[in-house]
């Protein structure tokens, strides 16, 4: 479905509600505070973790520069292992019941992570961090395939643009508010643990609000072999080979995304010569442009599934994180030790191309991935959705892991950070040509958009 101009879509003569008019209505509106909640509770309890183990705590078992790979690390592998497994589940039974039992599940789960702040247990918390992963790995496939069992055909792009700019806004606020909390003088750890909780029963509330929705096909049997579903579903969602292209494109998303998120420290000390604040300012930049670029996607796709949007948007991450290692040349030599702090660093003219190249980028970041989650729901058989949507999760948590081997293995190797984004931009151009030359939806579809049809 190129274009996805069906019999439920708006005529050009009709009215187009916004697609914020979804965040009053029951039908969308608990769901999206549930996952928006569940978002930012990730975050805040990985990011204060890190921060702890990192700047605060001795742990000997746990050097602090390999923290961060180890927290990421065990909250990515039931992506892997355990996504098949949800995607039955979320097909099986009942949607909403699902998610109630993942809600209540991650309520359990901060009450060991209380326990772990407080003891401190960096053991019991990465426990925490592994169910954590867990709780999203069962939540993944019933959230995106909630969406097109609620949302009318040419309401399924704006709703996926509202849920990924919520995504990525929870992100954002989940790693600023854990920064915030954990750095209080002797409470840090309570408050985050306090903080981890009331999220945690705020979800709750929420997903109590979430409408019934039965099960797509409650007779399925389940198999409870990780391995053997992981390879069916993965043969599965190649059936559509459309589909399957889709969901590789959007892995390659993340693949690109965690090269950024993931150096955004180092980043801003060794190239940009700023302190902490300036690195939050870099993933404000990215997670805001992300969000504004999912919300456009509804104006500018006319409330269609318009695969005609992946193409520039594609070519808009190329060249903008491309121009970022131009940029970053241009910087002037710092003067002395002292890293910049946020007000520093904004008043130097030279720092404002870069933030403009991470908040461009990320814009169009946000109009490539929005319209190929939309075509994936859209296509995929109401029967076997979660499924599909758990091989997607599967394929993202391994070009996750493939990244940052990757990305090691070439600064290793000698390459600065800017270069290697640059080498990324160039990257994402060579999959951009293969998905053009490969899937005709895309050109047929940028050339449709072009014309206005």
């Amino acid at each position: 479905m190129s274009s996805g101009s069906g019999p439920d879509a708006p005529t050009p003569a009709q009215p187009h509600p916004s697609q914020f008019a979804l965040l009053r209505q029951r039908r969308f509106a608990p769901f999206f505070w549930t996952q928006f909640l569940g978002a930012a509770n990730d975050n805040l309890f990985k990011f204060a973790f890190t921060v702890l183990v990192t700047y605060q705590w001795q742990v000997a078992w746990l050097p602090r520069e390999l923290a961060g790979l180890v927290i990421s690390a065990l909250f990515i592998l039931p992506f892997v292992l355990l996504s098949a497994t949800s995607g039955q589940l979320a097909d099986r039974l009942p949607k909403h019941l699902l998610m109630r039992w993942v809600k209540v599940g991650e309520l359990g789960i901060m009450a060991i992570g209380l326990v772990g702040f407080l003891v401190p247990s960096p053991a019991l918390l990465l426990l925490g961090v592994m169910l954590m992963g867990l709780h999203s790995t069962v939540f993944g496939p019933v959230k995106f395939a909630y969406l097109p069992a609620t949302l009318k055909p040419h309401e399924l792009v704006g709703g996926n643009g509202v849920v990924e700019m919520g995504t990525f806004v929870a992100i954002l606020l989940g790693n600023l508010v854990g920064g915030v909390l954990v750095s209080v003088p002797e409470q840090g750890p309570l408050w985050v643990a306090l903080a981890c909780l009331g999220v945690s029963l705020l979800g709750l509330v929420t997903v109590w609000r979430v409408p019934p929705l039965p099960a797509s096909a409650p007779g399925l049997r389940i198999n409870w072999n990780p391995f053997t579903e992981t390879w069916a579903n993965l043969m599965m969602a190649r059936q559509d080979k459309t589909v399957f292209r889709a969901l590789l494109g959007i892995s390659w998303m993340w693949f690109f995304g965690a090269v950024f998120l993931s150096q955004f420290p180092v980043f801003a000390r060794d190239v940009l010569h700023g302190n902490e604040g300036v690195a939050s300012l870099l993933l404000v930049l990215f997670s805001v442009g992300v969000g504004v670029g999912s919300l456009l996607c509804e104006g500018l796709s006319r409330g269609r599934v318009e695969l005609g949007l992946v193409i520039p948007g594609a070519l808009g991450m190329t060249a903008f994180s491309v121009d970022l290692y131009f940029a970053t040349r241009a910087l002037p030599v710092p003067s002395g030790q002292t890293l910049l702090d946020v007000t520093a660093f904004v008043g130097q003219g030279a720092h404002w191309r870069v933030m403009a190249d991470l908040a461009l980028m990320s814009l169009f970041t946000g109009l490539y991935i929005v319209p190929l989650y939309a075509m994936v729901q859209s296509r995929s058989p109401v029967t076997h959705r979660a499924r599909i949507i758990a091989a997607n999760n599967i394929l993202n948590a391994l070009y996750m892991i493939a990244s940052a081997l990757i990305a090691g293995a070439l600064m290793a190797a000698g390459l600065s950070l800017p270069q290697l984004f640059a080498l990324m931009g160039l990257a994402n151009l060579a999959v951009t040509a293969h998905l053009a030359l490969t899937s005709p939806e895309y050109l047929q579809g940028l050339r449709r958009w072009i014309g206005g049809r």
